[in-house]
């Protein structure tokens, strides 16, 4: 059974004087242990600043954020601000020490009292992260990839109970991308450790959370599992920012066949596809964008763009005129 006050806001608020609203208002929310967390949003939708907030890097203006039932204390009452039970990794590496070995970047977070045990976790650390080959090289010379990586091993040598990551992967390259994001569920797996991630990248929420919050303008506006969420969200924002999917018009709608009251459907790419049809190809290929196993088509009809996902790389070409069948939709 989960413990609804592992970690809780309770009617957070926290914003900032300018033109424009920004932070995040009344938000209330329960973090599940032992699982991922992530938390999406257009930027500027409070994201940071909500994950700020319940590490205690931020105090709010109003509302309270309580760790196992006590309160989370802010930069006003606590010298170092932070919970002592949690670590922050940001896209940032900045704490490295560029000169020091990435064995000595991590080792030098962990008491000198028992050699042995401090000598057998900063190992274990290298070795869960897949870095235990870069163990005696300087940090000056790693790549994007392995600094963020050495980052997040530093952030895990004390064991925290829970791990945040402010856009842990931006500075990490795609090919590495999804080796550390499969490490990051590994060790969630494995030690029972509570992750809690901001992301712009549906890929990565998609594939790593267990939980997705989704907040516009400084409020959840849904949450929920991420096969849920993406295959019946319940506003227009969580699909666009889940997937890359085509908007109609209740007009457009008509025009492709789909008749509905509702003011904008949503189509995605790989719930239409072109047919063979004999009598009627009244859609035009205008773009085709290689992906390797599959491609983007870009089709249009008149004045309406589809995009859509073909899993045959080749059978289409510019130019070519296509019946599209629409298999889903969505309404809103």
């Amino acid at each position: 059974m989960s413990d609804a006050s592992y970690l809780q806001a309770l009617a957070v608020t926290k914003t900032y004087p300018g033109e424009r609203v920004a932070g995040v208002k009344g938000i209330s929310l329960n973090i599940e242990p032992h699982q991922i967390t992530a938390i999406i949003g257009e930027s500027g939708s409070g994201k940071s600043t909500l994950l700020r907030l319940l590490y205690g890097l931020l105090s709010p203006d109003e509302g309270s954020v309580t760790f196992k039932g006590e309160r989370i204390w802010g930069p006003e009452e606590k010298l170092i601000p932070g919970h002592d039970a949690m670590k922050m990794v940001t896209q940032d590496t900045d704490g490295l020490n560029l000169f020091a070995k990435v064995w000595d970047n991590i080792a030098v977070l962990l008491p000198n009292t028992d050699v042995a045990t401090k000598e057998q976790r900063t190992e274990q650390v290298l070795r869960q992260l897949n870095i235990f080959k870069l163990a005696d090289k300087q940090a000056f010379f790693l790549s994007g990839g392995e600094k963020q990586r050495v980052a997040i091993a530093r952030a895990l040598a004390t064991r925290p109970e829970v791990l945040l990551l402010d856009e842990p992967f931006n500075q990490v390259d795609t090919s590495f991308r999804e080796g550390l994001q499969q490490d990051i569920r590994q060790i969630v797996h494995d030690t029972r450790l509570t992750v809690i991630m901001v992301s712009h990248d549906p890929a990565e929420v998609l594939s790593m959370a267990d939980e997705l919050i989704v907040l516009k303008e400084g409020e959840i506006i849904e949450a929920g599992h991420p096969k849920t969420l993406y295959q019946h969200p319940q506003n227009l924002y969580t699909a666009k920012l889940l997937t890359n999917c085509n908007v109609l018009t209740q007009d457009e709608a008509a025009q492709c066949g789909i008749h509905t009251h509702a003011a904008e459907i949503v189509i995605y790419p790989e719930w239409a596809n072109p047919t063979g049809s004999w009598t009627r190809k009244d859609w035009t290929v205008k773009q085709v964008l290689f992906k390797g196993s599959y491609e983007d088509l870009l089709v249009a009809k008149g004045d309406i763009s589809l995009r859509l996902l073909n899993d045959e790389p080749g059978k289409y070409k510019v130019g070519d005129r296509v019946h599209i069948k629409i298999n889903k939709y969505l309404e809103f």
